[in-house]
């Protein structure tokens, strides 16, 4: 069961355990991996002296960049032969060739970045026999909702989740009776597992009662739910009307305003909301909704609904009698309660529960409480997850350290989540928490180094590579506006000796402080000057700096601003292949994440197996990777 390695890394390493340790050693000792990815920020790229591209990037290099195009550096970085340079060469694409102290942390990027190529599994029609590979097999009603790139994703994880339940029913001889969504959100994903050709039995954890309605709502646009029959006594909605002194003309106009009117559709007799959905006459599939806030893996006030319903009843009435008595207080009512949880089809509920936990794209510690799930319910026999939005994962360990303090960003969600000490933050593992580094014991990702490793620069095209390297000259360039203009202060060099003797020291909250602007309009991004216009159409609104934003800026000419792009124009390259050094470099920040989630896994005495393999094409979804467990 499961991939031939457990973790889908270079061949150069003939274990996974040669692998993880190659991995750990390089991102605890690279000085130069500290800075690309945790320890430049761009807004700080035009506000210090010496710049950030002169502190951290090595002379040689500089010269090399300054005599290439962007796009070729890029091809350089991610998809280049590096092979030809073992040839005696003197150019390379009408310009110098790179030097080698870059062409080896190039190959140590790629060769500790984890493996993202997916071999697509075979499809199963609706005989449940298999077919030939087509481009998906979500029925097109199934499908409704979702655009090409959820259709992708959900499609694949359909057929994977499909032939991972087959093979834990093959080597444990027993079935899994419920596949557990964590997140369900719109519920795409339980909705095609429920449909034809997997028939699959879904509980959809959602906290939010809107997205279980939503969810609902395509349920029925997907004709795998009834719509509610209505009627309407029209004399008695007359009599109504007349009773509270509104005409019908009045009380139509009121209708198709959309409030309450002839037009409004009455159920005949009020039915409690129905936690299962019955998929098709044909299908044996069901979802039931669950509305309950994940805060951790604990699951105990769930698995009682698929077990005995009875015992769900008492603990709900029980709740609601004593919160009679007293005020209502989301605090007293159960996390999992939803009005209609108490009728579950008999059909779908189980005397021996074994329950998969799934999502997809989990964001933050989802995914932590999703492997936690594997120990602290008896009723669950495995786990596979995807996860994204690292930088929504929260620190254990407390406040990062570097080797170069001097590239410390003083951004406040920095401090936020490094000071936060969650246990259920990164790393999970034990591995990673007792792991040495030149910085200590422990290894740290702050959040601009999580940030950077969801970046996907192998997909960048010439457009998109544009596109980006633009937005990010324009807002470092505002930044040197606010520096400049007196709203921000500037950096304040420190003494070499205060700064662990580094060279390169200044100091640890070495950077301007952040002006949250948030998104502007595409027209905004037309030109330099467009771009200040809409930041301060924006700012000048806010609260509690309005006022200084009006006093500073409002009277800054067109001309003034134009004459700070030409300025700093040349340099704008300079932070174009600074953020591709970023990005290219994350691959492995994101390897770790993901290496301290299948490590956790293998340090519990309750796990069988576990392992991590890509479920998804990268050009399609980046965060393609699951971590799946397997609990004895």
């Amino acid at each position: 069961m499961g991939p031939e390695r457990a973790l889908p890394c270079s061949p150069e390493f003939e274990t996974s355990e040669q692998y993880v340790d190659t991995l750990l050693d390089f991102i605890g000792s690279s000085e130069l991996l500290h800075a690309l990815c945790g320890g430049v920020h761009v807004l700080d790229f035009f506000t210090r002296k010496p710049d950030l591209y002169t502190l951290v990037i090595d002379s040689e290099w500089r010269s090399f960049f300054r005599a290439h195009d962007i796009m070729d550096i890029l091809d350089l970085l991610m998809r280049e032969d590096l092979n030809i340079f073992n040839q005696e060469t003197n150019s390379w694409r009408e310009g110098p060739v790179p030097p080698e102290s870059l062409l080896q942390f190039i190959k140590q990027i790629r060769r500790l970045s984890l493996r993202r190529e997916h071999t697509p599994i075979e499809r199963k029609n609706q005989k449940g026999t298999n077919g030939p590979k087509t481009s998906h097999t979500l029925a097109r009603q199934v499908a409704v909702g979702m655009n090409v790139k959820k259709i992708h994703e959900v499609d694949n994880f359909c057929r994977y989740l499909d032939r991972l339940t087959s093979e834990i029913a093959g080597s444990t001889n027993q079935e899994i009776t419920h596949l557990v969504d964590f997140g369900a959100g719109q519920n795409y994903l339980g909705r095609a597992l429920a449909s034809e050709p997997y028939n699959k039995h879904i509980i959809a954890l959602e906290s939010r009662a809107h997205n279980i309605e939503g969810a609902r709502n395509w349920d029925v646009l997907a004709k795998l739910a009834p719509k509610q029959q209505t009627m309407v006594n029209k004399k008695e909605w007359r009599k109504a009307m007349a009773e509270q002194g509104i005409s019908e003309k009045e009380a139509l106009k009121q209708d198709l305003k959309g409030e309450r009117g002839f037009h409004a559709e009455t159920p005949v007799e009020e039915q409690p909301a129905q936690a299962t959905l019955k998929i098709s006459n044909q299908g044996v599939g069901s979802i039931q909704y669950v509305e309950h806030y994940i805060k951790d893996g604990d699951l105990s006030r769930v698995v009682p609904q698929i077990v005995d319903q009875d015992v769900v009843r008492e603990k709900v009435t029980s709740d609601l009698d004593t919160a009679a008595a007293q005020p209502p207080s989301s605090k007293q009512i159960p996390d999992n309660f939803v009005e209609g949880n108490l009728q579950v089809d008999d059909s779908i509920k189980a005397q021996d529960p074994r329950l998969l936990i799934i999502s997809l794209h989990s964001c933050g510690n989802l995914v932590h409480h999703g492997i936690r799930s594997l120990l602290l319910n008896p009723a669950v026999s495995a786990v596979a997850l995807v996860g994204c939005c690292y930088n929504l994962l929260t620190e254990r360990l407390g406040p990062p350290t570097y080797k170069l303090p001097s590239l410390r960003s003083n951004h406040p969600r920095l401090t936020e989540t490094s000071e936060a000490h969650d246990p259920h933050g990164f790393p999970m593992s034990s591995r990673l928490c007792n792991q040495s580094t030149s910085s200590g014991k422990g290894l740290r990702l702050n959040i601009t180094a999580r940030m950077m490793a969801v970046q996907a620069p192998q997909n960048w095209g010439k457009k998109d590579s544009e596109d980006f390297f633009k937005r990010h000259f324009y807002r470092a360039l505002l930044q040197r506006i606010f520096m400049d203009k007196g709203i921000v202060a500037a950096p304040e060099p420190e003494d070499v000796e205060k700064n662990n003797g580094s060279p390169l020291g200044w100091s640890a909250g070495g950077g301007t402080a952040p002006i949250i602007l948030g998104s502007l309009r595409k027209s905004c991004y037309e030109s330099f000057t467009a771009y200040v216009r809409g930041a301060l159409d924006k700012l000048v609104n806010d609260p509690t700096r309005g006022d200084l934003f009006k006093e500073k800026m409002c009277s800054m000419t067109d001309d003034e601003i134009r004459n700070y792009e030409t300025e700093f124009k040349e340099r704008g390259k300079e932070l174009s292949v600074m953020w591709s050094l970023m990005a290219f470099s994350a691959g492995v920040i994101e390897a770790a994440i993901v290496v301290d989630r299948y490590l956790f896994l293998r340090e519990q005495d309750e796990v069988a197996d576990a392992w991590v393999e890509a479920v998804f094409e990268f050009k399609h979804s980046p965060r393609n990777l699951v971590v799946v467990g397997i609990k004895k």
